[in-house]
């Protein structure tokens, strides 16, 4: 199943009466219509939370609905986003009505499929015409091609949502059950995770982090662990010497930066002591070391957020299940949890916003006085009254 500070600008966060969040279809030959279908097959999240537009295919829905056996299901299918209807699930064509579904199996028929919704989807979240986005799973062998050449959906994004003036930063991030997990390097390679590892990537990405948890999560003054990157985080140096050159190092300047950072720790133990518990954010240095603890503690219930940009986009913590399609064994759980994470980011970020709009001026009071001389008291005093005023 899938900020040092930053001071990239935001979206605009206007709410209106019910958010518009907009859901692609991921693979069509994966788990996602099953997810959506299940979800919304009492229509009641759209009545009550959101109004949820979906790029996908009717055709594909209705295969999928046949096939398991759902119950009836009607889309309001509409042409643009900002045709939604509020009160239903609405849905934009995004493929052929030609389109061959095979599920289970990756195709670059499908894999073109998906990409097709994510550009749309894309678009419309920087025009305005949905507020959220949540992405359902792709498949990174379908979908790689010449129009899509990045490791996965967190650097796309960051490639379609940076403001081209000044660039976002993303970060990937997993939530779920109170654990917050950020990731140093995401889809790379183990062979190239050491090298990619320095100082000043570390402090950053330390930074970085505790700015979502303040702007994203509500998180004032996050304590932060950062986890080793060899095995007992390099017993001193025995078994690898990047916690002593690099990893601590890093801690120690982030620290004299206010950031609130602690370790390096051990990964095994970390986790299985329960010592996440005590801290508002991990770092894990590489995807399997944040991610294997992460899936086995908050199981259905995980989301993958993309922190960093000025927009917002979750998506369940899972892949495609390809071994389960058509098989009506699909959970809907962490797509639910991303739809609700995705609101709930968006609130903390309106009042985060409100917040910090109208800040007092920082102001300090110079109570240095000067003793009065015993032949000018008065013109003493007056000095020293002069001196104790508030200056900016």
């Amino acid at each position: 199943m899938e900020e040092n500070d930053i001071t990239s600008e935001s979206a605009p966060l206007i709410t209106p009466a019910k958010l518009r969040v907009g859901i692609t279809h991921g693979d069509i030959n994966g788990i996602s219509y099953e997810l959506l279908l299940k979800l919304f097959e009492t229509h009641q999240m759209a009545q009550d939370l959101f109004t949820p537009v979906i790029y996908g295919s009717t055709k594909v829905a209705g295969f999928y609905r046949k096939e398991m056996n759902l119950p009836e299901f009607r889309w309001n299918k509409i042409e643009d986003a900002s045709d939604a209807d509020p009160s239903r699930v609405n849905i934009i064509n995004v493929v052929a009505e030609d389109i061959t579904v095979t599920p289970g199996v990756p195709s670059p028929e499908a894999g073109k499929a998906a990409l097709d919704a994510l550009e749309r989807a894309t678009a419309d979240l920087r025009d305005g015409k949905i507020d959220l986005l949540v992405t359902c799973p792709i498949n990174k062998s379908a979908i790689h091609s010449d129009e899509f050449s990045f490791p996965g959906h967190t650097e796309y994004l960051e490639s379609r949502l940076s403001d081209p003036d000044n660039p976002s930063k993303a970060m990937m991030i997993m939530c779920g059950r109170g654990i917050r997990v950020a990731l140093l390097t995401i889809h790379d390679p183990l062979s190239e995770v050491a090298a990619k590892m320095t100082r000043e990537a570390l402090v950053d990405a330390i930074g970085r982090f505790a700015a979502t948890l303040v702007k994203d999560f509500g998180v004032h003054g996050p304590r932060i662990a950062v986890l080793g990157i060899n095995p007992h985080a390099g017993d001193a140096g025995v078994i690898g010497k990047e916690e002593d050159d690099i990893i601590r190092p890093a801690i120690d300047e982030a620290n004299s930066r206010h950031l609130v950072a602690f370790g390096p720790y051990p990964a095994d133990g970390f986790w299985a002591s329960g010592a996440y518990k005590k801290f508002d954010g991990i770092l894990a240095i590489y995807h399997d070391q944040g991610l294997i603890p992460f899936k086995i503690l908050v199981g259905e219930e995980g989301v993958n957020f993309t922190s960093g940009l000025p927009f917002i986009r979750t998506s369940p913590d899972h892949g495609t299940a390809f071994d389960i399609v058509g098989r009506g064994i699909a959970d809907p759980t962490s797509l639910r949890e991303a739809i609700y994470t995705a609101i709930d980011i968006h609130h903390a970020r309106c009042r985060e916003e409100e917040c910090t709009r109208s800040p007092l001026r920082k102001q300090t009071v110079d109570r240095r006085k000067k003793r009065p001389s015993d032949n000018n008291t008065e013109s003493s005093a007056e000095t020293a009254d002069a001196s104790d005023t508030v200056s900016e």
